[in-house]
């Protein structure tokens, strides 16, 4: 099902085109990565890095022919790309209305037992259920971490929520299908690798490294060679240079951030999410993104900018100095009426820096 089909080709005389099988190694997908911190590139995959994931998700996530799958993105994202292919490929009815439908999201999850989103939807997601009549049962949440309490609220509905973690170079690297930690997706084998040098706050959890994958799933890198965070070794490993604690097989994957989003200020490391993921919890504040600026002494100051009305800057700060170690928190407080974010759901990082650098007028200082 899809919104506003677009109108049937012109037809041609004559036969058409001879069907033919695409073999598993040729370069059949292009998807464009979020552009969350920086510009989009298109990165390309084989059919099989793909395919070959496909039964893996349906037994994690429950999905079978029997669903009718709402996929409430565009598909030149890799999450929302992925998600109706699988959907497809399953047997599965695919529901697209090409974007998320924030005012008619109940009327587009009338009928749909599943659902794809980045994990801030989730809450919009759940009330538009109740009052589409709660036939969700299973939301697929990949892009960003799950809020605290956000699958116990998703159960309390009914509705059983797999979060992942992957990027669009890598696709899929681990799970958590019962909210017991992230675990390598089936066929993935993880390396944290240490980064030679790096100083990191006690806030962190010691010394951090970049996240490393080999699977079956990844990418052949980006189109024309274009550049980007992917790197690989010749043992097969790539990574886009995410942080995470300290990992060994067996253990939960305990991710940190984006290596992108590490804020350098006066000798310290500062993961932006982990600021986030504090800061969320001040009354009133819809979502938040925390920012390095230049700064000519200590590299970079921590800047947050903070989407809800009426949050004030006190309340902020008495937030972060409960929870926050010094080098931590924000030195500088902007508000916004609304972060801009991907076609995916995700708050441009990069863009927000940009602005605030420019003096963007839309971005208001909190006094």
């Amino acid at each position: 099902l899809v919104d506003e089909p677009p109108p049937p080709l012109p037809g041609a005389a004559g036969p058409g085109p001879a069907a033919r099988a695409g073999a598993p190694h040729e370069r059949a997908w292009a998807c464009f990565t979020s552009g969350s911190t920086g510009r989009p590139r298109a990165v390309v995959r084989t059919r099989a890095s793909w395919a070959e994931s496909f039964p893996h998700l349906g037994a994690l996530a429950g999905i079978g022919p029997d669903d009718t799958v709402l996929v409430p993105g565009p598909l030149h994202s890799s999450l929302y790309g992925f998600a109706a292919a699988h959907t497809l490929a399953t047997g599965a009815t695919a529901v697209l209305p090409g974007r998320w439908p924030a005012a008619a999201l109940a009327s587009w999850l009338r009928g749909c037992t599943a659902l794809h989103l980045v994990p801030h939807q989730l809450p919009a997601a759940l009330q538009a259920a109740r009052r589409s009549g709660g036939r969700l049962r299973t939301v697929v949440a990949g892009g960003a971490a799950l809020e605290p309490g956000a699958r116990e609220q998703a159960a309390a509905d009914g509705v059983r929520v797999l979060s992942y973690y992957g990027a669009t170079e890598l696709s899929f690297v681990a799970a958590d299908a019962d909210g017991c930690g992230l675990r390598p997706f089936p066929g993935v084998e993880i390396q944290v690798r240490a980064l030679p040098g790096a100083a990191h706050g006690a806030a962190a959890g010691g010394r951090l490294g970049e996240v490393w994958a080999r699977s079956p799933y990844l990418s052949a890198g980006y189109l024309a060679g274009a550049d980007g965070p992917l790197r690989a070794d010749a043992g097969g490993w790539m990574t886009v240079g995410d942080l995470a604690e300290p990992y060994r097989p067996g253990q939960a994957l305990r991710l940190r951030g984006r290596g992108g989003g590490a804020i350098q200020t006066g000798g310290a490391t500062v993961v932006a999410e982990d600021v986030e993921e504090v800061l969320r919890k001040t009354p009133g504040v819809g979502d938040v993104v925390v920012v390095g600026l230049p700064h000519p002494d200590l590299g970079a100051v921590v800047a947050a900018v903070v989407e809800g009305a009426g949050v004030s800057r006190a309340a902020l700060e008495e937030v972060a100095r409960a929870e926050l170690d010094p080098a931590q928190r924000p030195r500088r407080w902007y508000g916004a009426e609304r972060l801009p974010r991907t076609a995916s759901g995700k708050p441009r990082r990069a863009l927000l820096a940009a602005l605030l650098a420019a003096g963007d007028p839309g971005l208001r200082r909190l006094g």
